[in-house]
């Protein structure tokens, strides 16, 4: 028995002992450490975290190798913990800098899907801002991005399962003797000092931030109120994330952790040295006067030369041979650079998954353009990318945005659209400061320019193109309000009589057909599924999953439900007022109800969609058992 006893007690000791020490840690450098990395992070030899190296568009991970017990399973409360790290990001140039880097609390290591760039490593286009990634990140952020919302391009912002912070400032520290915060530069190249604290008791997160010479300061630069224990799960992995960036190295020199109390201060004289910024010789002062006025002549004429290579540089293109037939669909990049005003932030319209967006004006023909600015690295994928390019410039169509052209230049592609005035449709439907807002007239007319544009991409025009990526976001308006598809970046094309074969799941979450995450093969109907929530989205004013109302209601379910409870009207957009026809607004949401039908025959084709629209084809019941169109409407459609 006491034998039992003696045993119970070591095992217990040493549980306690293992719980101290992965509850609590301290990295004067990382030249031994328990960390756990993936992508492009790396160790170097003198026991930096390089979280970035020179590889564009690759993330860095770094997490703690053993997850932590966060939570109290007596209450389900998340305890206390505080943490402190020092960072530098080196630019590459001065002043120019691409992503910055986070502080993660995670479930798992990896963050399987995550994108680099704007995503930081941690989300992706479909999981952005998903309640279900239960993860929490501190961001220092070095580009301003308007798809999150970012207040500039030098903040630290406080993320909850997305990059949309829910509390961010310019990046700064406090001082006491003035009692103001003064501004901090991430990307100076100088080592700066981070604290992460969170107090259960208070629910409060508390980020504060200064120079690695300054003492903590008194005054959190971000305090948040926030209850983490629904966001938090009972163990989380905990490190670092990075975007990689042929602009920018991201480094974390030290790094402290503790559990209930406060993280360790970090010997500031034992961490690694940054690697050493590189300086260009200088003239010395012995260099004799006779031979002065030939060094200025030389240094003059070698700076006129290297201004023009750095000229010719700039505008640089990369041209092969195989993009010799498709040059009258090629614009030159110095003429875009200029029409654009050198890409500046002013002319930028949107940023998206697939690159930012400028407004410009042609120098020669003032015509107005949107640029989509992207970047390419595979060669191969680019050749290909450019034939379905130039396959798209083919397409001529009212309610299509036109495709103008193409340019590239070095590992970018730029693609230059025809503009349009009044942007997209999404922002007209949920965008709270607009002026104005869509009448019935308005809305019916984008519908059926819509629909008249999927029948061309189907029907008319020489191979069929499935657009696979049908969402108000992607319909621009014209000066007259007309309603036209664009983004034709996940297309593809076959010919007329073939079978595709697209077996690669893609799209946006919402408008994906039930058949396609099982069979993962896009077709015409799988755009109608698309189209037919769009309808709903354009009548209805609500996002496809409507997260306002409940976590897991999808917008074609609801409408659905009150097609069967006989109250289809209901779901109408209330901006609209009833100012309406009750008949007209209901056929179109019985159109949107076929075509989002959950069985692929119960969905009718954009010919007979348009017949519907125009009063040619009387609309079939609409099916609950999934047999689809009736043979008598079938032989209608062809005797029509």
């Amino acid at each position: 028995m006491e034998l039992k006893l003696s045993i119970l007690l070591v095992l217990c000791l040493l549980a306690g002992s293992l719980a101290t020490k992965y509850d609590e840690f301290t990295y004067n450098g990382f030249k031994r450490s328990d960390l756990c990395l993936d992508g492009v992070a790396e160790i170097t030899p003198s026991g930096l975290l390089k979280l970035t190296n020179a590889t564009r568009y690759q993330p860095g991970h770094a997490f703690h190798k053993m997850p932590l017990h966060l939570k109290n399973t007596s209450d389900g409360n998340v305890y206390s913990f505080s943490t402190c790290f020092v960072f530098a990001i080196l630019p590459e140039h001065p002043d120019v800098s691409g992503p910055g880097l986070a502080f993660v609390l995670s479930p798992t290591r990896g963050l399987p899907g995550a994108l680099p760039n704007q995503y930081l490593g941690l989300f992706n286009l479909t999981n952005n801002g998903d309640p279900s990634n239960h993860v929490l990140a501190v961001e220092l952020d070095t580009v301003s991005n308007m798809e999150f919302g970012d207040i500039d391009s030098n903040h630290v912002g406080i993320d909850v399962n997305g990059l949309r912070s829910i509390n961010a400032a310019p990046a700064s520290y406090f001082i006491e003797k003035i009692g103001e915060f003064k501004n901090l530069s991430l990307i100076s190249g100088e080592p700066m000092l981070v604290w992460i604290d969170y107090s259960n008791p208070e629910k409060t997160l508390n980020v504060t931030i200064s120079p690695i010479n300054v003492p903590k300061p008194s005054r959190p630069l971000l305090s948040s109120f926030i209850n983490l224990s629904s966001i938090i799960l009972d163990t989380m992995y905990i490190g670092f994330s990075s975007s990689g960036t042929n602009l920018g190295y991201h480094y974390v020199l030290g790094w402290s952790f503790k559990m209930n109390g406060q993280a360790a201060t970090l010997n500031l004289s034992s961490l690694p040295s940054l690697p050493s910024k590189k300086h260009g010789g200088k003239l010395t002062s012995l260099i004799i006067w006779p031979a002065l006025g030939v060094v200025v002549f030389i240094a003059i004429t070698a700076f006129g030369i290297a201004y023009m290579i750095r000229r010719k540089a700039r505008y640089a293109e990369v041209v092969e041979e195989w993009e010799i037939e498709h040059r009258t669909h090629r614009f030159s990049y110095k003429e875009l650079f200029k029409a654009t005003k050198g890409f500046r932030e002013v002319n930028l319209l949107g940023v998206g998954g697939f690159g930012r967006v400028y407004k410009g004006k042609l120098p020669s023909s003032k015509t107005e353009i949107a640029v989509k600015r992207m970047s390419h690295d595979s060669k191969q994928g680019m050749r290909e990318f450019v034939g379905e390019i130039v396959s798209n410039s083919q397409l001529r169509h009212r309610n299509l945005v036109q495709l103008l052209g193409y340019s590239r230049r070095k590992g970018e592609l730029l693609l230059v659209y025809e503009f349009m005035p009044n942007g997209s449709l999404d922002n007209f439907l949920y965008d709270a400061n607009r002026p104005t807002t869509l009448n019935w007239s308005q809305r019916l007319k984008i519908i059926r320019g819509v629909a008249s544009g999927l029948l061309y991409l189907h029907e008319e025009w020489e191979q069929i193109v499935i657009h696979r990526d049908i969402k108000a976001s992607n319909v621009l308006l014209d000066r007259e309000m007309n309603g036209k598809l664009g983004d034709f970046g996940l297309s593809r094309l076959y010919d007329h009589g073939s079978n595709p074969q697209i077996t690669h799941v893609v799209g946006t979450f919402g408008y994906i057909a039930p058949e396609l995450t099982k069979t993962g093969r896009a077709t015409t109907s799988t755009d109608v599924f698309a189209f037919g929530v769009f309808i709903l989205e354009v009548v209805c004013g609500r996002r496809p999953i409507m997260l306002q109302e409940s976590p897991d209601l999808h917008l074609v379910d609801w409408a659905w439900r009150s097609w069967r409870n006989g109250v289809i009207l209901e779901v109408t957009d209330a901006s609209l007022g009833g100012d309406y026809d009750p008949g007209e607004v209901e056929l179109i949401l019985n159109i949107g109800l076929l075509c989002s039908h959950p069985v692929p025959a119960a969905r009718p084709t954009m010919r007979q969609v348009m017949q519907f629209l125009d009063g040619d084809l009387s609309l079939p019941d609409i099916p609950k058992d999934g047999r689809g169109i009736t043979p008598q409407h079938a032989e209608e459609l062809e005797g029509s």
